[in-house]
C-alpha cells in the first residue's frame, strides 16, 4: 500500500499555485522531495530507467527481468513515455513507470483481451513497467510516480486509467481507489506478458478528486493539495481532444524518446 510518511521531504505554504482538480484557486502546500520524477529526453536516461527496471523485476520475477536488460521496442514508439524518479544528490535511478495512451494504438493488454464496451472510445492510458529502488523511500517514490502518471493523464485529457496489476502488487492499486474491470473475474493470464496472471484495473480521472473526498483517502491531501515541485512534466501538451471517428488524439501530447 503506499505510504506518503515514508521519508521527511521538507514543507513550506507557498504562494497560490494553480490547483489540480477543481480547487484552482485554493492554497497548496508546497512540498521538496528528495528527488525529481521526470520524462526520459535522452538515450542516458533511458538508460537509468532500463537499469532500475531490470532490478526491480528480478526480485520478483527473475526469468522476466532477464528480458528487460535493454530498452523495449515500444520505448521508443509513439504514444509511450518513459517516468525516471532520480536521486538529487547523487543523480541515481530511484524509480520509473512507463506510460501509453492509446493515441496512435490500442493498449499493450489489448494484446491479450479485450476491453468492455464501456472502455471502447475513450481516451485511456495504460501504466506498466513499474519498478523502485528496494531502498526504504521506494516507498515514497511509488507514490510520487502515481502522482505524476495521474497529473500526465489529467494534463492531457485522458479519461481513464489503466492497469494490469499482478499479486501483491494489485493491492496497491485496490488501495488507490482502483477497480476491476471485469469483476469477479479475478486474475487473468496475459500471453503479452508471458501468461503471468494479472488482474485488470481502472480508475476514472475526472471524478477521482470526489471519490478520494468522499472516501476519506489518507493520500488526499498529498495528490490534490500539495504542489510537488520536483514533479516536471514540461512537454507535455494540454488537453488534446479525441476524434471519436478517427479513434486519435488531434495533437501528440508529448516529445518522444531521443
Amino acid at each position: 500500500m503506499f505510504n506518503a510518511s515514508s521519508a521527511s521531504p521538507s514543507i513550506t505554504v507557498g504562494q497560490p499555485h494553480f490547483a489540480y482538480g477543481s480547487h484552482a484557486s485554493s492554497h497548496m502546500l508546497e512540498e521538496h522531495l528528495p528527488f525529481t520524477v521526470r520524462l526520459v529526453r535522452d538515450s542516458q536516461d533511458l538508460a537509468k530507467a532500463v537499469q532500475i527496471r531490470h532490478s526491480a523485476y528480478a526480485r520478483h520475477v527473475p526469468t522476466f527481468a532477464d528480458t528487460l536488460r535493454a530498452p523495449e521496442s515500444v520505448d521508443f514508439e509513439d504514444g509511450f513515455v518513459v517516468l525516471l524518479a532520480e536521486s538529487k544528490l547523487d543523480g541515481s535511478p530511484l524509480g520509473t513507470m512507463r506510460i501509453q495512451t492509446n493515441e496512435y494504438a490500442p493498449l499493450c493488454l489489448e494484446k491479450s483481451l479485450t476491453l468492455p464496451d464501456w472502455l471502447q472510445g475513450r481516451t485511456l492510458a495504460e501504466a506498466t513497467r513499474l519498478g523502485i529502488t528496494n531502498d526504504r523511500v521506494g516507498r515514497l517514490v511509488k507514490t510520487v510516480l502515481f502522482k505524476a502518471f495521474f497529473l500526465y493523464c489529467q494534463k492531457i485529457g485522458v479519461e481513464w486509467m489503466v492497469v494490469s496489476g499482478r499479486a501483491p502488487v494489485d493491492r496497491m492499486y485496490d488501495s488507490l481507489l482502483f477497480s476491476d474491470v471485469y469483476p469477479g473475474m479475478g486474475y487473468i493470464p496475459l500471453p503479452h506478458v508471458g501468461n503471468m496472471p494479472h488482474r485488470i484495473m481502472s480508475f476514472e480521472v475526472g471524478t477521482a478528486e470526489a471519490r478520494w473526498e468522499q472516501a476519506q483517502h489518507p493520500l488526499r491531501e498529498f495528490i490534490f493539495r500539495t504542489h510537488h515541485v520536483d514533479i516536471d512534466l514540461s512537454g507535455v501538451r494540454a488537453e488534446p481532444r479525441f476524434n471519436l471517428q478517427t479513434g486519435h488524439f488531434s495533437s501528440p501530447p508529448v516529445a518522444h524518446v531521443m
